[in-house]
């Protein structure tokens, strides 16, 4: 007799209808190679045992192979290999395992054991908790709820900046009181807008770290707290606690609705605890906590710090300077900054060197960040390096907020970079006596004859600006190769513990020891070689022409790359001179405008960092206008060429993918995603190198689909 309670009861054997169902959810903050690399692992383990898997990747080209309710309801567990942040709720009642998407690419076969006695996911979704007990960590969940927050902050910095930037430079003029601009004109309202965006910065940068801890219920909590790090008169200071101050009401108000989830409540009261209950509680405690008790000290130490810069005014004009400097960089707007700004503004008429060593350290941060991500750009994401760009720009106008996204981010390293900077620019400033007349910094003052010392006040802001860049990635590559010995350790611990024989390596660029897992360093320069092609190819026209022997070829990568474009052995011997090669192969289409350009873009893409994933391959590129359509060019080294791959290997399969700038289309990000899951495949990395003439690599290479 059949038990309705035996959910696979019906024809088939007792090893059919017990066979384990699982679902698997894969994203990286780049959504490229990583997010593809990870479903194929963990597909591939899956298919080893027997095991029935169905993978969500959420890419950059958008969800693809969606779990559905049904496929929930029928699961008997969930994998969530991601480095951002997944929405949990839809998993509730099921067994959930997250970790981060390096796990999923390096373990997989762990990570289908470790499911099956993970804890089952509450009603309302995970959290930090939830995320530490499934196999996450407590540090992981909290950096990404960091970079939740600063994702979500970066465009209101971006947009409010660049508008006062604009603004200020076109419609501004100097006065006593600072750089104005004339009420009732156009750039007047034009900064009006610029200044709103920056209102709304540290709620929505405190609302989104909170949202991503404890969901809907923590966002009014930590909205409204971040309008108080941001609005100081509401409890009665002149400083108000600025980005920080927002980093811990969003921390507070995330971890403070997890725990009043926690307790247990009437049926009758559960439903309106998520929309009214939880909210109005979190909101009085967070907001009260922070007028009664947070308040009072920052007022106090906004005080008292005055009351010091005071005594010191007859000290040496390079202590003061540095110390001007220390405080202008620590906070960007906070109360400690604004401390060092308000004393400087106070002795305008009567002693202008002090604000002259203000205006000089204001503009170091966001230009030194900015510098920073051009010097070494392989430490830093697509999205970090734009930053950099409106940072400079932001810079350049005395907007010291431009570098509050790379300090969020990173406080360990940026804040200390700041500080140093920001120290060596106002001991300059003080020691060559540098004076400013309005209440503002940055070049923007110079142009409109503020400062006296005009050549000293640009060699104190551009020694601080090199000190903070310098000081920056310094610190950021100690923090990678700690955190790299620091997650190779764990593995060595975990395969030593697990006795048998070891994952198959994932491609060097995708390894643990630089995955985006514990920071955003970590991942930066992991994906950076996979991104960049990513972009390239979203690039690409999705339109190109095929000739009449190229018809007749197997089509592989939607036509891109073709019996033309492939070549069984290189004759270069080093990688300038393969990819010139490969760059001759591509010229063969007759899709090649200027084949010098082509191989000079490929060139400058690999000073920004290698192309080289590892595992014994390479991906070069070039997104320019020397191609007048897309060509994907494959070729082989027996030898292997020193390509500067993370994991040391010489590549012997290269690929190079050419593009025109103005093109755009997902298909082409598609092709590259399948590419990278499909290199996840020994035995197919084997048959590519193994295939003897052209014909045969364009078989092994269709498979790519």
């Amino acid at each position: 007799m059949t038990s309705p309670a035996d959910p696979h009861a019906g024809g088939g054997t007792v090893e059919q209808q017990k066979k384990l169902r699982l679902l698997a959810v894969t994203a990286c903050p780049t959504g490229i190679a990583h997010t593809y690399m990870a479903a194929e692992k963990l597909q591939q383990a899956a298919d080893a045992a027997g095991i029935d898997m169905k993978v969500e990747t959420q890419g950059s080209i958008g969800a693809e192979n969606v779990l559905t309710d049904n496929d929930v309801k029928n699961a008997d567990g969930i994998i969530i290999a991601a480095d951002k942040d997944v929405d949990r709720a839809r998993f509730a009642g099921k067994r959930v395992l997250s970790v981060g998407v390096s796990e999923g690419i390096s373990h997989p076969e762990q990570l289908i054991e470790r499911v099956q006695s993970a804890p089952v996911a509450g009603s309302e979704g995970g959290g930090a908790q939830e995320a530490a007990a499934s196999g996450g960590k407590e540090r992981s969940a909290a950096y990404k709820a960091l970079m939740n927050g600063v994702s979500f902050m970066i465009p209101f910095v971006v947009v409010g900046g660049l508008l006062i930037a604009v603004s200020l430079a076109i419609g501004g003029h100097a006065t006593p009181d600072g750089i104005q601009i004339p009420k009732d004109t156009f750039w007047f309202n034009v900064n009006a807008l610029g200044t709103l965006g920056f209102k709304l910065m540290l709620p929505i940068f405190s609302g989104y770290i909170a949202y991503a801890l404890g969901d809907r219920p923590a966002l009014v909590p930590g909205m409204i707290g971040g309008f108080l790090a941001a609005d100081a008169s509401i409890y009665g200071s002149d400083a108000n606690a600025g980005f920080l101050g927002a980093i811990v009401t969003g921390f507070l108000a995330g971890y403070l609705v997890l725990a009043i989830r926690k307790i247990k409540v009437p049926k009758a009261i559960q439903p309106i605890m998520p929309i009214i209950v939880v909210p109005i509680a979190s909101t009085l405690a967070v907001g009260l906590a922070f007028i009664y008790i947070l308040g009072g000290p920052i007022s106090w130490v906004f005080t008292h710090l005055t009351d010091f810069l005071g005594g010191m005014t007859g000290s040496s004009a390079v202590l003061l300077g540095a110390l001007i400097g220390l405080m202008i960089a620590f906070d960007m707007g906070g109360p400690v900054n604004k401390t060092a700004f308000l004393f400087a503004v106070g002795l305008i008429g009567t002693n202008n060197a002090v604000m002259g060593m203000a205006a000089a350290a204001i503009p170091v941060m966001p230009l030194g960040q900015g510098l920073a991500t051009m010097i070494r750009r392989k430490l830093y994401t697509d999205a970090e390096r734009e930053a950099g760009i409106a940072a400079l720009f932001m810079g350049c106008f005395g907007i010291s907020e431009g570098a509050i996204p790379f300090a969020a981010a990173r406080p360990a390293q940026v804040i200390p970079a700041n500080m140093l900077g920001g120290a060596v620019a106002g001991a300059i400033a003080g020691l060559a006596g540098v004076e400013d007349s309005v209440p503002h910094g940055g070049p923007i003052v110079a142009v409109f004859g503020a400062i006296s010392g005009l050549a000293m006040f640009f060699v104190a802001m551009a020694a601080g600006t090199v000190v903070t860049a310098m000081t920056t990635n310094a610190l950021i590559g100690v923090s990678n190769r700690r955190s790299a010995a620091k997650q190779a350790a764990a593995d060595s611990a975990k395969s030593d513990e697990a006795g048998s024989g070891e994952a198959e390596p994932a491609l060097a660029g995708a390894t643990p020891a630089v995955a985006a897992e514990s920071a955003p360093e970590e991942h930066a320069s992991a994906t950076v070689a996979s991104a960049s092609a990513a972009a390239s190819l979203q690039a690409a026209a999705s339109a190109s022409t095929a000739s009449a022997a190229d018809d007749q070829a197997p089509e592989v990568l939607s036509g891109y790359l073709t019996d033309r474009t492939v070549k069984v052995q290189l004759d270069a011997q080093d990688k300038e001179a393969a990819i010139r090669e490969m760059a001759g192969l591509a010229a063969g289409t007759g899709k090649v405008a200027d084949m010098e350009e082509l191989v000079q873009t490929a060139l400058r893409r690999e000073e920004q960092g290698t192309t080289g994933l590892g595992e014994e391959i390479a991906i070069p590129h070039a997104k320019t206008d020397a191609v007048t359509a897309p060509v994907v060019c494959f070729a082989r080294s027996d030898e292997g060429i020193e390509w500067g791959s993370l994991d040391g290997t010489k590549a012997r399969l290269v690929f190079m993918i050419s593009v025109p700038e103005a093109a755009a289309g997902d298909e082409h990000l598609r092709i590259l995603a399948l590419l990278s899951r499909k290199l996840m495949d020994t035995d197919f990395r084997a048959r590519l190198q193994e295939a003897p003439d052209e014909a045969a690599i364009l078989r092994v290479l269709a498979e790519v689909q």
